[in-house]
């Protein structure tokens, strides 16, 4: 990955990697049985004093649900990313990604129909007096 991610790993990785685990709730203990990796690891890159490999890097952006870019670049997309909940619905969007145009845009459709639809039995609700 060359002198691109050496510097983008020192100047945010650390931070990130710490803030992601701290947000789970996590120990660097935990973290590292998670990813596979001795705790000491775990400490390593968030001092960044040391590189997780690309195998590794993987792993811990799987087990933190943000994106491989997020964790070395921080990215504002990916960072949406790493607050999202619902791991299926995640992997499914990913897999829609993938989809040619046309039926991302009936994907499209679909959704907003049914946010749509959402909103409208939500105005129509009865609103409570005081």
């Amino acid at each position: 990955m060359g002198d691109l991610y050496a510097s983008n790993i020192d100047t945010g990785f650390a931070k990130r990697l710490r803030e992601l685990r701290h947000a789970k709730g996590l120990s660097q203990t935990e973290l590292g049985k998670l990813v596979g990796l001795h705790y000491t690891h775990i400490g390593r890159y968030e001092r960044g004093t040391a590189r997780p490999s690309g195998n590794a890097l993987k792993r811990l952006a799987d087990t933190l649900d943000v994106s491989v870019d997020y964790l070395i670049e921080g990215t504002t997309n990916a960072a949406a990313r790493a607050d999202f909940q619902d791991r299926e619905l995640l992997r499914m969007f990913k897999d829609i990604e993938a989809l040619p145009a046309d039926e991302k845009l009936f994907v499209k459709k679909v959704l907003d129909a049914l946010i749509t639809k959402k909103k409208v039995q939500q105005l129509a609700q009865p609103v409570a007096t005081a």
